[in-house]
């Protein structure tokens, strides 16, 4: 009796154990071909527009190449949006997380990079991606990627820029009609915290907006932020400015060295200037060829400016002080000329002439110039005064004035006295060429000092205060 009753409440409906469901079953009844989900339809088909919050963690950020105007980055791309038929009860858990594979069975946005000209993803040691579906249909999508986006960079300020790099999210089939995109209230850009750049310095304002694109296929979904890099000029100043700083005051040093050590001077600016050459491309390899000038290049040609200003200086100081010895070239021709006329005689010369006749006739400038010469006449004077020495080489300006071969190279020596010996004269050039080289050792540094107050003021004040306000 007692058996068939347990059997008889064994079978009864209110005593049987109800079996959970396993996860394989409630995944097949939520998304699987049983459960009528097409994964080729949005949510809310014929509805409202699926809004999808978006949010960047960015794991690293470098290699911004000026060459080619671009950066490249490392991130995790966090997708959210709700899916009403991904929605469930029978599942005791909050949370669903779940294997990578099962995003090919569910909806998901065709979010890509605007500004993107290389990406790949991450498949060590398994694919680098997260999905999790709530029991409110929330669904969240992330996914680790590697960037190459563009950035164009306004370089007139290199190497003391700050540039503007600009991430772009688009949807690249769904117009807003049923699709947009907006940035997590909370937390939209993250950044690692051991983040280091070689060269920049990555603010930490960014500015997060949106870049709705109008094209002929319709209006399109777009987020964008802006990173603002700020450059450190470490690595330049090591490499270019200080370099060249010392380029330029290593050819002041020709001031210094005798003017008659032409070796040593003309070397040391041969030197120089090509040094300066050399730093000068060296700086221009790694930037692109654009057409405006940059910070890098006006400090680069003014350098060489100094540098090659430095051997044109002791080309003039060698020039005015081999001027006495053009003077000295045109004394010993007019001798020459004079003892050829004097071998050569003459028959019509008379016994009666004066000493001061024939101190003229000595002059053969004079006696060569058949015009009145106020240089003879002065001779004359001075002869009736009986001074002894006078250099008849000194008023040749005025004698030669008709055509000849001297009378271009004498009117150099016009303005000086007449009284003066011939120690006297090369004393006087030499000095002039001295005083070239004492005035430039302290026209040089000045004028270089000058130039690097206006160039930091403008360069690092001025135009970064300029460029802080526009941002």
């Amino acid at each position: 009796m007692l058996l068939s009753e347990c059997r008889e409440q064994m079978k009864s409906p209110s005593s049987r154990v109800v079996k959970p469901m396993s996860p394989s079953d409630f995944l097949d009844k939520l998304m699987g071909k049983t459960s009528g989900y097409d994964a080729r339809i949005r949510p809310n088909f014929k509805g409202p527009p699926v809004n999808v919050t978006c949010n960047i963690f960015i794991n690293s950020f470098g290699s911004i190449t000026e060459t080619t105007m671009d950066y490249r980055l490392n991130v995790f791309l966090r997708q959210q949006w709700n899916d009403p038929r991904l929605a469930y009860k029978e599942y005791p858990d909050d949370s669903l997380d779940l294997d990578p594979s099962m995003l090919d069975s569910i909806w998901k946005p065709d979010l890509f990079f605007a500004n993107e000209k290389g990406a790949n993803f991450h498949e060590v040691t398994t694919d680098n991606k997260l999905l999790r579906i709530f029991q409110n249909g929330n669904v969240l999508y992330s996914i680790r990627l590697t960037l190459i986006l563009s950035c164009p960079m306004d370089l007139k300020n290199f190497p003391m820029d700050i540039q503007t790099c600009t991430m772009q999210l688009e949807s690249f089939g769904y117009t807003m009609n049923d699709l947009i995109f907006q940035w997590l209230d909370e937390g939209p850009v993250q950044v690692a915290d051991d983040l280091m750049l070689p060269q920049f310095v990555l603010k930490e304002e960014k500015d997060l907006g949106y870049c709705t694109k109008h094209y002929n296929t319709g209006k399109f979904t777009c987020i964008e932020v802006k990173f603002h890099l700020e450059r450190q000029m470490g690595y330049y100043l090591i490499q270019m400015y200080i370099p060249s700083l010392l380029t330029v005051i290593l050819s002041w040093v020709s001031f210094w060295i005798n003017m008659d050590a032409a070796p040593a001077r003309v070397g040391l600016g041969i030197t120089t200037v090509l040094t300066m050459a050399t730093q000068s491309s060296g700086s221009r390899a790694s930037l692109p060829k654009v057409s405006y000038v940059k910070a890098i290049d006006i400090w680069m040609a003014v350098c060489l400016l100094f540098v090659f200003a430095a051997l044109l200086e002791y080309a003039a100081v060698n020039f005015v002080s081999r001027q006495h010895k053009e003077f000295f070239r045109l004394r010993r021709k007019l001798r020459e000329e004079q003892r050829k006329r004097s071998a050569a005689g003459q028959s019509g010369t008379t016994k009666g002439k004066t000493k001061s006749n024939n101190l003229t006739s000595n002059n053969p400038a004079c006696r060569t110039n058949p015009r009145p010469c106020s240089a003879c006449a002065r001779e004359e004077e001075l002869a009736q005064q009986n001074q002894e020495y006078f250099y008849t080489g000194f008023g040749l300006d005025s004698c030669l004035t008709g055509d000849g071969p001297l009378s271009e190279a004498a009117a150099m020596f016009a303005g000086l006295p007449p009284s003066h010996t011939l120690f006297e004269i090369r004393r006087r050039f030499i000095d002039r060429a001295k005083r070239i080289d004492t005035i430039s050792r302290a026209v040089f540094p000045l004028s270089f000092l000058i130039f690097n107050v206006f160039y930091w003021l403008t360069y690092k004040v001025l135009r970064n205060e300029d460029i802080h306000g526009l941002m």
